[in-house]
């Protein structure tokens, strides 16, 4: 009860700031989307809010979305991360909600060029140029086994807990190749969850999906992080300062190729709105 008043609670704060904003309200997950779509929007046009945190930011921010939808709220959407939903192929009946193209926001801008301008910056082309193979695949290779075991955690509700663990205890710093031995008994020591079978883990995330669709963002950065340090450069550059630097070299050029800017578009055509709230310019 007390979880479904305060989402009532969020979708009546919006419904009072409709009284001095007549634009679009954009719903989205958190602090750092909210710093991701800001530069992507027109400010004067679209409000971006960010929902409060509950069981799930994501599940949040669609039942405030929700709330409003059924009382036909004017000029609102959502924007969440996709997550596995494309993997599960999980639709949602909310005409106001949209997904990222890839698993999240990060991901889709390590797909962008935002991603070759980081390692201009920071990286070392000598390095890079070596490289057996290009760094997106390199990090992708060394993101999916735990993109899957996240995934199998999801699909089989075992709880596994990845928040915290260290990725130097099962990536190879010189090679940035990922031990998935490692990295189970990793997972497993930090949920304290001994009596799962690391042999039936393996067998369980062994599938073949699109790994923009696996991994998870986050995890990839923290990957980039540690290979910057010496298979692709020389400097330290922490997570959450790689994340921030791509935001800011994230153009809207590169939101311009992804199909979550085209289904914008289109919402915008639809709500026939005076002013369009995507700053593409």
């Amino acid at each position: 009860m007390k979880d479904s008043l305060t989402v009532d609670r969020e979708a009546n704060a919006i419904r009072l700031e409709r009284g001095s904003f007549l634009g679009v309200f954009l719903l989205v997950e958190g602090s750092t989307d909210k710093l991701f779509y800001s530069n992507l929007v027109n400010e004067k046009q679209c409000r971006i809010v960010v929902t409060i945190a509950g069981s799930s930011r994501k599940k949040r921010a669609i039942e405030v979305l929700t709330v409003l939808e059924k009382s036909d709220f004017p000029g609102i959407l959502a924007i969440v991360d996709a997550d596995f939903d494309h993997l599960e192929s999980i639709v949602y009946p909310n005409q106001n909600l949209f997904l990222t193209d890839t698993h999240d926001s990060e991901t889709m801008m390590l797909r962008s060029s935002a991603l070759e301008r980081i390692l201009a910056e920071h990286g070392s082309e000598n390095k890079i140029s070596a490289l057996p193979q290009d760094v997106r695949t390199l990090l992708l290779n060394a993101g999916i086994p735990i993109g899957r075991l996240r995934w199998t955690s999801q699909k089989n509700v075992l709880n596994l807990t990845f928040e915290g663990i260290k990725f130097s205890k099962f990536i190879d710093e010189k090679s940035l190749i990922l031990d998935e031995i490692k990295l189970i008994q990793t997972v497993k020591d930090k949920s304290q969850n001994w009596d799962l079978k690391s042999d039936r883990l393996i067998q369980q995330t062994a599938s073949q999906y699109d790994p923009w669709q696996v991994c998870c963002g986050h995890d990839l950065v923290k990957i980039l992080s540690i290979g910057l340090q010496r298979v692709l450069g020389t400097v330290r550059k922490e997570p959450e300062d790689l994340e921030t630097s791509l935001r800011l070299t994230y153009r809207p050029q590169d939101f311009l190729e992804t199909q979550l800017c085209q289904n914008l578009k289109e919402w915008e055509v639809e709500q026939n709105l005076s002013s369009p709230i995507l700053n593409m310019g």
